[in-house]
């Protein structure tokens, strides 16, 4: 039997559809929001690719919202940490239910200090492999109790999710699982562990820091890159790209301008307040709002002409599901595929060296309609056509 190491994070992202930037310290206040949690959902997704040989597999974890509640709900064969409690037993489904000044009980029991005490259980029982479900800060919990002593694979759940630990979606994470389960791959690579201050950040004051390594199973087109921000040589082909994106717009239309440094271009162009890390609205080249969340978004647009601008994660290629959860499935869904207008500069295409545009929304019936072929804006004039897939 093979032994395999679950961890989920049950808060993990849910700072993001309501415009948080992250969960950090925000849990309750995303609670209070209406998000819902879906780091369970997206652990699921993963362990559905380990069914066909679960009868070889123990699970290792903990009871409740942590892995055991949906390890056992997928019919594994789980061993439970002992003198544990049922962290998010009796866990609502829908935000809505839940009381709307805090965590419900079932979840604050959750921690970074559970995640990583969990994390040494498991190392001390020595796991074939740890599947972690979480963000940037999950990573570095998992870091911080196993280092370099267990190979690991994320399940990206969280909302920045800069570091290369994580696969590049929930079901390619269940797939490297397997393969290192079966023993079909047997090397490990030592990739980053990377987090910022999300405090600073909701201030716009991005710092990335490297904090270790953790072993990950050796296959580069299931995992992702890590993230890169865009070089100060691309200021003048960001300006032109934010140029060609207005002379396209069409009057009495509302579009929704996505995180990062590309798209704020448009807005300081036309001399309009920017949220870098959040999600703007305008019509008319005037401003709308500032910094929504997926519900507002929503109500602005349900029903509306609206089109959606979004540039792409440096270094992995991102359009949805990696730092702009606020453009939720219902949003993307309202505005439609053929809405959608990509900016990129030819540097960032470029160091994607071929690879397909990707997305990750938690819906994987919107990620397989997202996918086919997009012209992005490029250059004032010109736009390269790109691929977008799953994986």
């Amino acid at each position: 039997m093979k032994k395999l190491g679950l961890i989920i994070n049950p808060i993990a992202g849910m700072g993001g559809s309501v415009g948080l930037k992250g969960t950090d310290n925000t849990a309750a206040e995303a609670f209070r929001r209406g998000a819902v949690p879906r780091a369970g959902d997206r652990a699921k997704a993963a362990l559905s690719e380990l069914l066909p040989v679960k009868e070889e597999i123990l699970v290792y974890t903990c009871p409740g919202a942590m892995g055991g509640d949906t390890a056992e709900e997928m019919g594994f064969q789980t061993v439970l940490r002992p003198g544990t409690a049922a962290a998010g037993a009796g866990m609502e489904s829908d935000g809505a239910s839940m009381d709307a000044g805090a965590l419900p009980e079932s979840l604050s029991a959750t921690s970074a200090e559970d995640t990583r005490k969990l994390a040494e259980w498991l190392l001390s029982e020595k796991v074939d492999l740890i599947l972690f479900a979480g963000g940037d800060g999950t990573a570095r919990d998992v870091y911080q109790a196993v280092e370099l002593s267990s190979p690991c694979v994320g399940i990206p759940a969280g909302v920045k999710i800069h570091s290369p630990v994580y696969a590049k979606n929930p079901r390619a994470a269940g797939r490297l699982a397997l393969l290192w389960l079966t023993g079909k791959l047997s090397m490990t690579q030592e990739e980053e562990v990377l987090d910022i201050d999300e405090e600073q950040y909701r201030k716009e004051h991005i710092n990335t820091r490297l904090y270790g390594y953790l072993r990950v199973p050796k296959e580069w087109t299931l995992t992702q890159n890590k993230k890169a921000p865009s070089p100060l040589s691309d200021a003048a082909a960001m300006e032109s790209i934010a140029y060609e994106a207005i002379r396209q717009m069409e009057p009495d239309t509302y579009y929704i301008i996505g995180a990062g440094t590309t798209t704020r271009g448009i807005m300081e162009v036309l001399g309009l307040k920017n949220t870098l890390i959040g999600v703007d609205l305008i019509r008319n080249k005037e401003l709308v709002a500032n910094d929504l969340g997926g519900k507002e978004l929503l109500s602005y647009i349900k029903g509306k002409r609206a089109k959606m601008i979004v540039t792409i994660t440096g270094g992995q290629g991102y359009l949805f599901g990696r730092g702009n959860q606020q453009l939720t499935p219902e949003v993307i869904r309202e505005v439609g595929k053929e809405n959608i207008i990509i900016l990129a500069t030819k540097t960032k295409l470029a160091s994607l060296s071929g690879r397909p545009l990707l997305v990750d929304t938690y819906d994987e019936e919107l990620n397989h309609s997202l996918c086919g072929y997009y012209k992005a804006i490029s250059a004032y004039g010109e736009a390269t056509v790109c691929k977008v897939a799953e994986e």
